[in-house]
Order: C-alpha cells, then sequence, then structure tokens
C-alpha cells in the first residue's frame, strides 16, 4: 500500500520576479492617473493665486489712480525700481466765483489773499464741520502739472503746508464755508470752478531685485519724484506690501489734452514655483482741474 505524501511548495524566484514587474507596471499605471491630475491642479491653483494676487494689486494702483490730483500722476524709473506717484485727493467741491448772483464776501478772491470764501457744490466725503483732519489736508485749484502750476511745488496752485483748513455747513444745502488760516492767493482759476481736497502724497514702488511692490503714503510732498523706499521713509512715509513674488512691472502714463483724459497702463508680471503669469490695466485718468 502507498502512502500519499504532500510537501509544502513557495515561490520560485521566477515567479516572484514576475510578481514585482506586473506589480509595478500596475503601480506605475496607477501612480499616471492619479499623480497627474494632482500635479495639473496644484498648477493651476497656483497661477490663479498669481493671477488674483497681480490683479488685486493692479485694481489697487487704479483706485487710487481715480481719486488722484488732476494732472499729479508721474513716473519715474531709478535702476530695479519703478515708482508711480500721485496727490490723493479726499474730496472735491465748486468754489463760489465772481459770477453776477455772488456774495462778494463768500466769493473767492483770486487778486489776493483770501481767507475765506464758500462753495455752490458741497463737500461730501468728509463730515462737517471738518477741523482737525482738514488742516492736515490741502486745498488745491487749477493744477496742471507744469512749472508754475504744479502741486509737487508746494506753491500757487495749492495751500503751503501747516495752512489751518477748516470747512462747515452753509446756509443752504449746497454750500460750504471753507476758512483758510493763514490766507492764501491761488494764483489761477478753475474754469469749473473745481476745488480739491488733497490728503497728501502716495507712491507705489515696484523693485524686481526684491521681488515686491509697495505702497508708501503719509510722507512729505516733494518737487522731486523719489523711487528710493529710503528717501520715503526718511520723509515720514508708511510703507503697505501690496504684492509679493514681482518678476517685472511697467507703469506707462499718456499725458493727457483738452479733448481726453490721460491714460495710465500698468503691466504686472508675478513668478512663483515655475508658473509666471503678467496682467495689463489700463486706468483713465482724469486731467481736468
Amino acid at each position: 500500500m502507498r502512502t500519499a505524501t504532500s510537501a509544502a511548495r513557495g515561490f520560485t524566484l521566477v515567479e516572484l520576479v514576475i510578481t514585482i514587474a506586473v506589480g509595478s507596471v500596475v503601480v506605475a499605471f496607477m501612480a499616471m492617473f492619479i499623480v497627474t491630475p494632482m500635479t495639473i491642479y496644484t498648477s493651476q491653483t497656483r497661477r490663479t493665486m498669481l493671477v488674483d494676487a497681480a490683479d488685486s494689486a493692479l485694481r489697487f494702483i487704479g483706485r487710487d489712480l481715480r481719486a488722484a490730483l488732476p494732472n499729479s500722476v508721474r513716473v519715474n524709473t531709478s535702476g530695479n525700481v519703478t515708482a508711480l506717484e500721485l496727490l490723493a485727493t479726499a474730496d472735491g467741491a465748486r468754489y463760489q466765483d465772481s459770477g453776477p448772483l455772488s456774495n462778494p464776501a463768500l466769493t473767492l478772491d483770486l487778486t489776493a489773499p483770501d481767507g475765506a470764501f464758500a462753495t455752490t457744490v458741497p463737500f461730501t466725503q468728509v463730515t462737517l464741520p471738518c477741523t482737525t483732519i482738514c488742516s492736515t489736508y490741502f486745498l488745491s485749484i487749477y493744477n496742471l502739472g507744469v512749472p508754475g502750476a504744479d502741486a509737487y511745488e508746494m506753491a500757487n496752485v495749492i495751500t503751503p503746508l501747516g495752512t489751518t483748513i477748516t470747512i462747515s455747513a452753509g446756509a443752504t444745502a449746497n454750500q460750504n464755508l471753507v476758512t483758510l488760516s493763514s490766507p492764501f492767493k491761488f494764483v489761477y482759476g478753475s474754469p469749473g470752478q473745481r476745488v480739491f481736497l488733497v490728503s497728501g502724497p502716495v507712491s507705489y514702488l515696484c523693485d524686481t531685485a526684491a521681488a515686491t511692490l509697495t505702497r508708501y503714503s503719509g510722507y512729505t510732498i516733494a518737487s522731486t519724484q523719489s523711487a528710493s523706499a529710503a528717501v520715503l521713509t526718511a520723509a515720514g512715509a508708511s510703507a503697505a506690501l501690496v504684492a509679493s513674488n514681482v518678476a517685472g512691472c511697467q507703469f506707462v502714463l499718456s499725458t493727457g489734452t483738452a479733448q481726453r483724459n490721460g491714460l495710465a497702463t500698468l503691466k504686472l508680471q508675478i513668478a512663483q514655483s515655475g508658473e509666471t503669469v503678467q496682467l495689463l490695466h489700463q486706468v483713465e485718468v482724469v486731467n481736468a482741474p
């Protein structure tokens, strides 16, 4: 009688190698279908973030440009830094001129220093009476941005530093009473009787070496435009980072004419982790003083 015997049998080396090879192929196919979509998703997310950062920065600049004092926008480039500067306005109104129905006591006198006048269209963005905050501002009339009529010169078309400005309600809904201490002579009258309340200068410095776009405000108005962060800081400026990872930028100003407004063309390039986006934004710049 024969007795059946059983013996345990394992994998051979050849079978093990084949198993590993087949498993590697399966894993490779799985990786291709999983990793590739994840990579694409990550890249799209990064590009979306870069586009959003560039768009937000350009719109931020555009907001300041739209509120700029007419003919106060200027551009300067120094080395790796491109600078855009403007005089920001807090409000605007129309002053009373020497029309036939005017009250001489309320009319702005353009022939001599005047310390009090009224408006025919009121200021709407300040709370009346405006005393403390308005005395940190400036009044500007007919800024043309040319020698003799340039607000950056702090003469002729803008009140000097230290002038105490008070704005209070007048006798009618559209009338404000404006007082200046010391009295000031505006050399030129505005054809539209426009008067602007200027809060001060604002600069954007695009530094490609530092890969940053920074906004500076709260510093002293100067006739010469600065493209230096150190100079602006020394003049009392406060800095606020607008965008990082900046690879390039271009600010171009097309000067306006009597027939059309000016046009600011802004280009901003942001790069990160091999992804680069470049956006262009154009802003109409009002130049009617």
